[in-house]
Protein backbone atom coordinates (compact mmCIF):
# COMPACT_ATOMS: atom_id res chain seq x y z
CA UNK A 1 0.00 0.00 0.00
CA UNK A 2 1.54 3.28 -1.14
CA UNK A 3 0.93 6.49 0.75
CA UNK A 4 0.00 9.66 -1.10
CA UNK A 5 2.39 12.57 -0.92
CA UNK A 6 1.28 16.00 0.17
CA UNK A 7 1.51 17.21 -3.44
CA UNK A 8 -0.69 14.35 -4.68
CA UNK A 9 -3.27 15.07 -1.96
CA UNK A 10 -3.40 18.76 -2.91
CA UNK A 11 -3.83 17.88 -6.61
CA UNK A 12 -6.58 15.40 -5.77
CA UNK A 13 -8.39 17.94 -3.59
CA UNK A 14 -8.11 20.68 -6.22
CA UNK A 15 -9.49 18.38 -8.89
CA UNK A 16 -12.46 17.46 -6.71
CA UNK A 17 -13.16 21.13 -6.00
CA UNK A 18 -13.11 21.98 -9.70
CA UNK A 19 -15.50 19.13 -10.54
CA UNK A 20 -18.02 20.24 -7.90
CA UNK A 21 -18.03 23.77 -9.34
CA UNK A 22 -18.80 22.70 -12.92
CA UNK A 23 -22.23 23.88 -14.10
CA UNK A 24 -24.70 21.01 -14.32
CA UNK A 25 -27.68 22.80 -15.90
CA UNK A 26 -26.17 23.36 -19.40
CA UNK A 27 -25.63 19.61 -19.74
CA UNK A 28 -29.40 19.07 -19.63
CA UNK A 29 -31.29 20.41 -22.62
CA UNK A 30 -34.37 22.51 -21.83
CA UNK A 31 -36.50 20.08 -23.83
CA UNK A 32 -35.34 17.12 -21.75
CA UNK A 33 -36.54 18.66 -18.46
CA UNK A 34 -39.83 19.60 -20.13
CA UNK A 35 -40.30 16.05 -21.45
CA UNK A 36 -39.31 14.57 -18.09
CA UNK A 37 -41.93 16.66 -16.28
CA UNK A 38 -44.68 15.68 -18.73
CA UNK A 39 -43.77 11.99 -18.47
CA UNK A 40 -43.67 12.13 -14.67
CA UNK A 41 -47.04 13.89 -14.55
CA UNK A 42 -48.70 11.48 -17.01
CA UNK A 43 -47.17 8.32 -15.56
CA UNK A 44 -48.10 5.33 -17.69
CA UNK A 45 -51.24 6.97 -19.12
CA UNK A 46 -51.43 7.74 -22.83
CA UNK A 47 -51.64 11.49 -23.42
CA UNK A 48 -54.66 12.55 -25.47
CA UNK A 49 -54.67 15.87 -27.35
CA UNK A 50 -57.52 18.28 -26.64
CA UNK A 51 -60.17 18.53 -23.98
CA UNK A 52 -58.44 21.55 -22.44
CA UNK A 53 -58.90 25.21 -23.29
CA UNK A 54 -55.78 27.35 -22.88
CA UNK A 55 -56.42 31.06 -23.25
CA UNK A 56 -53.23 33.02 -24.00
CA UNK A 57 -52.43 36.14 -26.02
CA UNK A 58 -51.08 35.40 -29.48
CA UNK A 59 -48.47 38.12 -29.00
CA UNK A 60 -47.13 39.12 -25.58
CA UNK A 61 -45.66 42.61 -25.67
CA UNK A 62 -43.96 41.97 -22.34
CA UNK A 63 -42.70 38.49 -21.47
CA UNK A 64 -42.51 39.43 -17.79
CA UNK A 65 -46.28 39.29 -17.29
CA UNK A 66 -48.26 37.12 -19.70
CA UNK A 67 -51.88 36.46 -18.68
CA UNK A 68 -53.21 32.93 -19.07
CA UNK A 69 -56.26 30.95 -18.14
CA UNK A 70 -56.97 27.27 -18.45
CA UNK A 71 -60.18 25.28 -18.26
CA UNK A 72 -60.97 21.60 -18.65
CA UNK A 73 -64.39 20.32 -19.65
CA UNK A 74 -65.55 17.94 -16.93
CA UNK A 75 -68.79 17.26 -15.02
CA UNK A 76 -66.73 17.57 -11.78
CA UNK A 77 -68.61 14.76 -10.03
CA UNK A 78 -67.05 12.45 -7.48
CA UNK A 79 -66.63 9.78 -10.16
CA UNK A 80 -65.54 12.07 -13.01
CA UNK A 81 -63.45 15.16 -12.29
CA UNK A 82 -60.16 16.89 -12.99
CA UNK A 83 -57.47 16.22 -10.38
CA UNK A 84 -54.61 18.44 -11.59
CA UNK A 85 -53.63 20.77 -14.38
CA UNK A 86 -49.94 21.46 -14.93
CA UNK A 87 -48.79 24.40 -17.08
CA UNK A 88 -45.34 24.38 -18.66
CA UNK A 89 -43.38 26.83 -20.82
CA UNK A 90 -41.10 24.80 -23.12
CA UNK A 91 -38.54 27.56 -23.75
CA UNK A 92 -38.06 28.84 -20.19
CA UNK A 93 -34.89 27.94 -18.28
CA UNK A 94 -37.17 26.19 -15.77
CA UNK A 95 -40.23 25.01 -17.72
CA UNK A 96 -42.61 24.44 -14.79
CA UNK A 97 -45.01 27.39 -14.45
CA UNK A 98 -47.75 26.19 -12.09
CA UNK A 99 -49.83 23.17 -11.11
CA UNK A 100 -53.47 23.67 -10.17
CA UNK A 101 -55.14 21.07 -7.93
CA UNK A 102 -58.87 20.35 -8.16
CA UNK A 103 -61.39 18.02 -6.56
CA UNK A 104 -64.99 17.11 -7.31
CA UNK A 105 -65.98 19.87 -4.86
CA UNK A 106 -64.25 22.54 -6.99
CA UNK A 107 -67.36 22.96 -9.13
CA UNK A 108 -65.36 23.66 -12.27
CA UNK A 109 -61.80 23.11 -13.43
CA UNK A 110 -60.86 26.70 -14.29
CA UNK A 111 -57.93 28.83 -13.18
CA UNK A 112 -55.99 31.88 -14.28
CA UNK A 113 -52.69 33.55 -13.47
CA UNK A 114 -49.82 35.48 -15.04
CA UNK A 115 -46.48 33.98 -16.00
CA UNK A 116 -43.05 34.90 -17.30
CA UNK A 117 -41.92 33.75 -20.71
CA UNK A 118 -38.25 33.99 -21.68
CA UNK A 119 -38.92 34.07 -25.43
CA UNK A 120 -41.39 33.04 -28.13
CA UNK A 121 -42.38 29.49 -27.27
CA UNK A 122 -45.00 26.81 -26.74
CA UNK A 123 -47.05 26.92 -23.55
CA UNK A 124 -48.46 23.51 -22.65
CA UNK A 125 -51.26 22.52 -20.29
CA UNK A 126 -51.56 18.90 -19.16
CA UNK A 127 -54.60 17.69 -17.19
CA UNK A 128 -54.92 14.49 -15.16
CA UNK A 129 -58.47 13.18 -14.77
CA UNK A 130 -59.88 11.08 -11.93
CA UNK A 131 -60.12 8.04 -14.22
CA UNK A 132 -56.34 8.19 -14.84
CA UNK A 133 -56.55 9.63 -18.35
CA UNK A 134 -54.35 12.57 -19.33
CA UNK A 135 -55.14 15.41 -21.73
CA UNK A 136 -52.79 17.97 -23.24
CA UNK A 137 -52.96 21.17 -25.30
CA UNK A 138 -50.23 23.46 -26.73
CA UNK A 139 -50.35 27.10 -27.71
CA UNK A 140 -47.63 29.35 -29.15
CA UNK A 141 -47.01 32.78 -27.61
CA UNK A 142 -44.83 35.26 -29.49
CA UNK A 143 -42.85 37.38 -27.00
CA UNK A 144 -41.61 40.76 -28.21
CA UNK A 145 -39.78 41.94 -25.05
CA UNK A 146 -37.73 39.50 -22.96
CA UNK A 147 -39.12 37.95 -19.82
CA UNK A 148 -37.09 35.71 -17.58
CA UNK A 149 -33.56 35.07 -18.71
CA UNK A 150 -33.35 37.65 -21.46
Amino acid sequence: MQQLTRRQMLALGSGAAVITMLPVAPILAAGSEFEMRVKKFAGTAMIREGGIELDLPEIAENGNTVPMSVSVGSPMTKADHVQQVMVLAEGNPLPGVITFNFSHMSGSAEASTRMRLAKTQNVVAVARMSDGSVRMVKSVVKVTIGGCGG
